[in-house]
C-alpha cells in the first residue's frame, strides 16, 4: 500500500511498480478510436516514454503500445497508485506550503472513486473530462507540489508539467490551461488525435481545473433550474405532482434526480448503464429504479395523484421512455410530463456520450470501437426519433430546454436543419436563454468553498456563516433580488439533511457579487479566530457570469453579434490570475464540446490572514463583474461608457465594486437589483424586431440620466417594425384590474405561448394598449407599447409599484413619458425614456 510521501516522489522507476492492469471492480471509460497512423502510433509512444528514464523503455513501450492499441489512448495503469486516492485532510501532504498542499487535496478529490466518472482514465465528470492524460502526468504535478514555496508556480500544459518557474508570492501557484489549439485545427477529430498523441486534453470545466466538488454543484443548479423553470412556464415555484423527465445519472447529470426531490417534483431519469443508477440508489440519491416502462408509467401515475416528490431511475434508453409517454398520450389524452430535459453527453456524441436506442448498452460499445462510421449514423437516427418524441409532447403542453449539452445542436446536425433563429437559436431554448439567463444577469452563480481540514464540523460552521451573510444582505435588496437570496438560503440550511457531500467537505450555493465578498470575508475571519480549524478554498464552477463564453449555453443569449467571441473567460482567467488567484485554468471545450466553448476557473484559499481577504476581495469583485458588464445586445452608450457624460467608472473596495455613472449620479454596488441585471441582458423575452430593429416603425429618439441632464446617444435612432397581429390572439385577457391611469386601466392577461402572466394597459380613449410581463408581489413590470392595429412591442424595465407606471403625458399624439415622479432606474442612473410615433 503506498502513502502520500511515496506518491509526492514522483514516477516509480526504481524498480518500476507492478503492473495491475485496470481494475475490474471500477467502471471503464469506452474505447476511444483516434485512427493513428503507424508513424502517430510511434509518436504517441515516444512521447509517453519521456517522463521515464531510457532504460526502462524496453519493459514499458510494448505495455504502452497495447494500452494505445486496445484502449485509444495510454493511460500508464501500472502508475495508478494502489492507495485509496480520496481528500486527505490538509496537513497530512507532504509540501513547504499549505497553498501547494490545497491543489493536492483538491486534484485527489477529482480522481476518488466515489466522485470520479472513470478513475483510473483520470475522468472526473463527462465521459472524457480528464483531470490528467496519464498516471505519470498525476505522479509529477504531486511531486512538483510538494516541493514547491511560496515563490514559484508550477505550469501545465493540457496535463503535462513543464515545471516549477520563479514567481512572486503574489502570483498564482499554478498556471492550467487545457485544450489549447489553434481554432483552425480545433475539431472533435482533431482532438481525438491530440489527445491520444498525449499533446492536449479536453479539461471539461471543473475536471482539468481540480475543482469539481461531486455532484452537489449540479444538484444545486439544477434545483433552482426546476424552481425558475416552474415559475416561468408552470405559473409556480410549487413542484408538487409536476413531472420532469430527462435522462443521465451519470458524473454530473447524477445529480437530477436529487434536484428533483428537493425542488418538490417528480423527477423520470434514463439511464442505459446499470452502474451509475446502481451508484445513485446506493449513495441515496434515487429513491428507486426499475427496468420497466409498464411500472414507471404507474408510478408516474401514483406520485401525480399523490403530489409526492419522487426520484425514479429508469434502466433503459431515454428515446424509449419519451417514445412511451407518446403512446400514452395518444391512447389516453393524458399528458403525464410537464417538464423536459436532457443530459446525455452529446458534446461527446460519438464516443460514449450518447447511446442509440437501436442498440443495447454493450452492442452500441462494440459498434463504437469496430465500426465508428455505423455508430455514428445509429446515433444521429436516434436523435432524429428523440427530437419527433419531444415535438409531439411540446405540442400537447410539455415545455422542454436544452440543458447546455448540445442536445439541440447535435440533433439538429443530425436532422441536417437549419436553427429557428439565429446561430444560437433552435426549436427549443437554452436554460440559459429561458431559465438561468435572468439569474446570470443578477450576478448570481455557483460559488463553491471546501473545507480542508476534512471535518463535518467545519463544513457546519461554514454553512451557518454563509446563511447568516445571506439573511443579512437579503433584508436590504429588491424582490426579485431576494428572490434569488432565500432559493439558496433554503438550499444551505437544508444542505445538511439532504446530505450533499460526495468526497471533500464542500458546499454550494448560488450567490451574487456582494454575497461572494461577504461569505469569504467572513469565513477567513472564522479561520484567523479559530472557529473554522484549518484553511478554506474557495472556487466556481466555470459554468458561471463570467467563467464561460459558450454559444450554445452560458452565452446564447447575447444577440450583439458577439456570442462566438471568447474574450470575456480569456479576461476572467488574465485578471483572476493577477488578483489573487492560488491557481487559474483556461480551457477549451467544456459543457457542449471541443472547439464549441472557451471557460476558465480558479482556487483561491483561506487561511485567516489579511492578505487571503485582501486576495479574495480583490479577485471576487473581478470576477463577477466581468460578466456583468459585459454588453448583451445593448449600445454601449445605454451602459454609460459611450456618451460624453456617460463614461462609467469603476472603484473597488472590500464592500463590492461600484457602477459609478456621471457626477451626481448614484452609485449601485453588486448586490443592487440595478446594477448587476441591466448590464447583462436576457433578450428572450424580446421580439425579433428588438434583436434585429428594421427600417419603419417607432423610433426611440432619446435618453434622460436624471431632470435636465441628457445623454447623448452615440448610435443612430433604433427604428422597429410594426407586427401585424392583434393583442389578443397572443394574449388571453382577464377582468382582474392591477392598477389604473389617467386615461385607462391596467388589466392582468397571460401570454398564450409560454403562459407568463403580463399586464396590459387598456387606454380606453385611444384604443392604445401598453403591455408587459407582471409578477404578482414585485414591484418590476417589464413594459412594451403597443397599439391595436398594429401592435408593436418595446421591452424595457422599470421599479415602483404597478400603478405608477401607467401614467402617460396628455399629448399622446407626440410622445409616451414617465413623470419625473415615476422615474426609473436604468443601470443605476436614473433615466426617463421618449418614444416618438410616426
Amino acid at each position: 500500500m503506498s502513502t502520500l510521501e511515496e506518491i509526492c516522489s514522483g514516477p516509480l522507476v526504481e524498480p518500476l511498480p507492478e503492473n495491475r492492469g485496470r481494475n475490474p471492480g471500477l467502471p471503464h471509460a469506452p474505447t476511444r478510436t483516434p485512427h493513428l497512423t503507424a508513424a502517430e502510433e510511434r509518436l504517441a509512444l515516444r512521447n509517453a516514454l519521456r517522463y521515464f528514464p531510457p532504460c526502462h523503455h524496453a519493459t514499458l513501450a510494448p505495455e504502452f503500445a497495447q494500452e494505445l492499441r486496445q484502449h485509444g489512448h495510454i493511460y500508464m495503469y501500472r502508475f495508478c497508485p494502489p492507495m485509496r486516492i480520496k481528500a486527505y485532510p490538509i496537513h497530512q501532504y507532504p509540501c513547504r506550503t499549505p497553498q501547494a498542499a490545497a491543489i493536492m487535496l483538491m486534484i485527489m478529490n477529482n480522481l476518488d472513486p466515489a466522485v470520479a466518472q472513470f478513475p483510473q482514465e483520470l475522468v472526473t465528470y463527462g465521459g472524457n473530462g480528464q483531470v490528467f492524460s496519464n498516471w505519470a502526468q498525476f505522479r509529477l504535478v504531486m511531486h512538483y507540489l510538494s516541493v514547491m514555496t511560496e515563490e514559484q508556480t508550477l505550469v501545465l500544459y493540457s496535463g503535462h508539467p513543464m515545471g516549477l518557474f520563479p514567481s512572486l508570492p503574489s502570483s498564482p501557484r499554478a498556471i492550467i490551461t487545457n485544450g489549447m489549439v489553434i481554432p483552425n485545427y480545433s475539431s472533435r477529430e482533431q482532438y481525438e488525435k491530440m489527445f491520444a498523441l498525449g499533446v492536449s486534453m479536453y479539461g471539461q470545466m471543473t475536471a482539468g481545473s481540480y475543482c469539481y466538488i461531486g455532484p452537489q454543484g449540479i444538484v444545486h443548479g439544477t434545483m433552482l433550474t426546476l424552481l425558475n423553470a416552474g415559475r416561468r412556464y408552470l405559473g409556480s415555484g410549487d413542484l408538487r405532482g409536476r413531472v420532469l423527465v430527462t435522462s443521465g445519472l451519470g458524473g454530473m447529470s447524477g445529480a437530477q434526480a436529487k434536484a428533483a426531490v428537493i425542488a418538490g417534483c417528480i423527477g423520470v431519469v434514463a439511464e442505459v448503464d446499470e452502474a451509475p443508477i446502481r451508484k445513485r440508489h446506493e449513495q441515496g440519491w434515487l429513491m428507486e429504479m426499475s427496468s420497466s416502462l409498464d411500472h414507471c408509467i404507474q408510478r408516474i401515475r401514483e406520485a401525480r395523484a399523490a403530489k409526492l416528490p419522487l426520484s425514479l431511475g429508469y434502466h433503459g434508453n431515454i428515446v424509449d421512455l419519451w417514445e412511451r409517454l407518446v403512446l400514452e398520450y395518444q391512447r389516453s389524452g393524458e399528458l403525464l410530463v410537464d417538464l423536459g430535459s436532457d443530459q446525455t453527453s452529446l458534446h461527446n456524441p460519438f464516443s460514449g456520450g450518447y447511446y442509440p436506442v437501436q442498440l443495447s448498452f454493450r452492442q452500441a460499445n462494440q459498434l463504437m470501437a469496430s465500426s465508428p462510421g455505423q455508430f455514428r449514423t445509429a446515433v444521429e437516427e436516434s436523435l432524429k426519433r428523440h427530437v419527433a418524441a419531444i415535438d409531439t409532447l411540446a405540442e400537447a403542453g410539455m415545455f422542454f430546454w436544452d440543458y447546455g449539452n448540445a442536445f439541440l445542436l447535435e440533433a439538429q446536425r443530425a436532422a441536417k436543419e437549419e436553427g429557428s433563429g439565429g446561430a444560437t437559436e433552435f426549436r427549443y431554448p437554452s436554460y440559459v436563454q429561458h431559465i438561468m439567463g435572468d439569474i446570470f444577469s443578477l450576478g448570481f452563480g455557483p460559488f463553491r468553498w471546501v473545507c480542508t481540514s476534512c471535518d463535518p464540523k467545519d463544513l457546519e460552521v461554514t454553512d451557518q456563516i454563509a446563511a447568516t451573510v445571506l439573511e443579512e444582505i437579503a433584508v436590504g435588496v429588491s424582490e426579485g433580488v431576494r428572490q434569488q437570496y432565500h432559493d439558496n438560503i433554503r438550499w444551505i440550511r437544508e444542505a445538511g439533511k439532504h446530505q450533499m457531500v460526495v468526497g471533500s467537505m464542500a458546499r454550494i450555493l448560488y450567490s451574487d457579487q456582494k454575497g461572494r465578498v461577504c461569505i469569504a470575508l467572513a469565513i477567513n475571519k472564522a479561520i484567523a479566530d479559530g472557529r473554522v480549524s484549518a484553511p478554506v478554498v474557495i472556487s466556481r464552477d466555470h459554468h458561471d457570469v463570467s467563467g464561460t463564453d459558450s454559444p450554445f449555453r452560458e452565452t446564447s443569449n447575447v444577440y450583439d453579434g458577439s456570442a462566438f467571441c471568447a474574450d470575456m473567460a480569456v479576461q476572467n482567467f488574465v485578471g483572476d490570475a493577477f488578483r489573487g488567484a492560488t491557481w487559474v485554468s483556461l480551457h477549451n471545450g467544456g459543457g457542449v464540446g471541443w472547439g464549441e466553448v472557451m471557460n476558465g476557473g480558479f482556487g483561491l484559499v483561506l487561511d485567516g490572514s489579511e492578505e487571503a481577504a485582501k486576495r479574495a476581495s480583490l479577485m471576487l469583485n473581478w470576477d463577477v463583474s466581468n460578466g456583468v458588464r459585459r454588453c448583451r445586445g445593448r449600445p454601449q452608450w445605454e451602459l454609460g461608457g459611450g456618451g460624453p457624460q456617460g463614461r462609467t467608472t469603476w472603484s473597488t473596495g472590500s464592500e463590492g465594486v461600484h457602477l459609478l455613472g456621471r457626477p451626481g449620479s448614484e452609485g449601485l454596488t453588486g448586490s443592487d437589483e440595478s446594477s448587476s441585471w441591466g448590464l447583462r441582458v436576457n433578450m428572450q423575452n424580446q421580439t425579433e424586431d428588438q434583436k434585429n430593429p428594421e427600417p419603419q416603425g417607432t423610433t426611440l429618439s432619446g435618453f434622460f440620466s436624471g431632470p435636465g441632464n441628457p445623454v447623448v446617444p452615440t448610435e443612430a435612432p433604433v427604428q422597429l417594425e410594426f407586427r401585424r397581429t392583434s393583442v389578443t390572439q397572443d394574449y388571453t385577457l382577464t377582468a382582474r384590474v392591477l392598477g389604473f391611469g389617467i386615461n385607462g386601466k391596467v388589466l392582468q392577461c397571460f401570454c398564450k405561448k409560454t403562459r407568463q402572466k403580463c399586464a396590459l394597459k387598456v387606454s380606453s380613449s385611444l384604443g392604445r394598449y401598453a403591455l408587459g410581463s407582471h409578477d404578482t408581489g414585485t414591484s418590476r413590470l417589464r413594459m412594451s407599447k403597443s397599439s391595436i392595429r398594429p401592435v408593436h412591442h418595446w421591452s424595457w424595465s422599470i421599479t415602483g409599484p404597478c400603478q405608477s407606471l401607467v401614467q402617460e403625458a396628455s399629448d399622446w399624439s407626440s410622445c409616451f413619458i414617465l413623470k419625473a415622479r415615476y422615474q426609473f432606474l436604468y443601470n443605476g442612473i436614473h433615466r426617463f425614456r421618449f418614444l416618438h410615433w410616426k
